[in-house]
């Protein structure tokens, strides 16, 4: 089972994937899934993947995916549906002024995330 992206309907495998797909494409595109977040979860930007995918899991629809068996096999930074050579000869190489700063941001959210996540596993392998 996985989430239909309750904006676009494509599939998510789990909830965490489902809130980086909308944050994601709301921060690098804005459109229809930042209005969604914004009017669904007013204060998204300040929460982290774990935060967000309890509130947006509540607001989609559960179904059936094609996933592979125990959840999905790939790397992350791959699969998704994003051929990575397709994306790069589509890309024109140079960013704008707005991207480049949504880019930066996406960065530092990575990059908090990560760091919540490795004190989690820190704290977990301590209480063990």
């Amino acid at each position: 089972m996985g989430y239909a992206c309750p904006v676009c309907e494509e599939p998510q495998a789990d909830a965490g994937h489902l809130a980086n797909h909308l944050a994601f494409t709301a921060l690098t595109g804005g459109g229809d899934h930042e209005d969604w977040l914004d009017e669904h979860v007013p204060d998204w930007g300040d929460h982290g993947e774990d935060e967000l995918a309890a509130e947006v899991v509540e607001l989609a629809a559960e179904t059936e995916f094609p996933f592979e068996a125990g959840g999905h096999d790939h790397q992350h930074g791959q699969g998704h549906g994003i051929d990575p050579q397709q994306a790069r000869e589509r890309a024109s190489g140079e960013l704008d002024d707005e991207a480049a700063e949504i880019l930066e941001e996406a960065r530092e959210m990575t990059e908090a995330m990560r760091e919540a996540d490795a004190e989690r596993s820190e704290s977990a392998d301590e209480t063990e």
